[in-house]
């Protein structure tokens, strides 16, 4: 091919509306596995929402990153390379956060009285918050914080988010934003939660590529079911789930189980990342979307 005729190719290819055929970009793909209603049409990671919460990204799983995070906290990560503990990693974690975000000395990050009623709320209190009440002020906190840097929109919180007019929403947003009121970048330690917790599954496991997982329901109507066929269900989950690695233990939650392959790069945090935070042993919170999964009865 000559130069002039690479040129002309290029100038035409540029002419050409981006829903030309041929031409496959994500924003025009009007069928998508994760429905426009359950996302958002930007996100702060590498994946565009209409990919992550698609059963595409369950199948073909590819590593997250949010935006920064990694530059801004390199000293961090560099300090967990040369520790080989995973124990001792959590608490060079622990550490870290705690002196980054002024968590012990919040004057400094500029705490006033009108903020001292939520001085102590940090990364661990919110976690430890949604072992309690996931419909509460900390869970609300969590979805919205998967909706801004995933882009996958909050569907549950105490009823059914289904009109972003509607009551349920406001009050959704109402308690997301008192629990981010008056507290120390908040968000931005669940960012580095997340990037902390996708390290270890790196360092520890870096040929695992999925995790099955069991949540138990009491009705499969209670979750939007988007396809069926017998047993196998393809299913919209909250934007942020509980899940546990316990069969039995899911069990313990209704008459009947769904099981599903959930990739490692969904899995915000486990229990087994760092002791003693969640409540349940075999807890994980997974980062929602569409799933093919399988219902059985106990």
């Amino acid at each position: 091919m000559t130069e002039k005729s690479q040129t002309d190719n290029t100038a035409e290819y540029a002419r050409k509306p981006d829903n030309a055929p041929g031409i496959c970009r994500a924003a025009d793909n009007d069928s998508p596995s994760l429905p426009r209603y359950a996302r958002l049409p930007v996100n702060r990671c590498n994946v565009p929402p209409v990919i992550l919460g698609s059963l595409t990204f369950q199948r073909h799983p590819t590593p997250l990153q949010l935006d920064s995070v990694a530059e801004l906290h390199a000293d961090l990560f560099r300090r967990l390379d040369a520790i080989d503990d995973g124990a001792v990693r959590a608490e060079a974690f622990r550490d870290y956060v705690t002196v980054r975000f002024c968590l012990e000395s919040l004057e400094e990050a500029g705490l006033s009285e009108r903020s001292r009623g939520r001085a102590k709320a940090n990364w661990m209190r919110v976690l430890r918050g949604w072992s309690f009440d996931s419909d509460g002020r900390e869970g609300a906190v969590l979805k919205g914080w998967v909706e801004s840097r995933f882009g996958l929109l909050a569907r549950f919180h105490g009823e059914p988010l289904r009109d972003f007019s509607g009551r349920g929403y406001l009050r959704y947003q109402e308690m997301r934003s008192a629990g981010l009121y008056g507290t120390n970048a908040l968000e931005s330690q669940l960012d580095l939660l997340y990037a902390f917790s996708q390290y270890e599954y790196r360092r520890r496991a870096p040929e695992t590529k999925w995790i099955e997982l069991f949540r138990g329901i009491n009705r499969i109507n209670e979750h939007e079911v988007l396809n069926k066929s017998g047993r196998r269900q393809v299913v919209l989950f909250n934007n942020l789930t509980s899940f546990s690695s316990s069969r039995e233990r899911a069990g313990e939650f209704g008459d009947y189980i769904l099981a599903t392959r959930v990739p490692v790069e969904k899995v915000f945090f486990s229990h087994a990342l760092i002791s003693g935070v969640l409540k349940g042993e075999d807890e994980y919170l997974v980062i929602g979307g569409v799933y093919d999964v399988t219902l059985a009865t106990l």
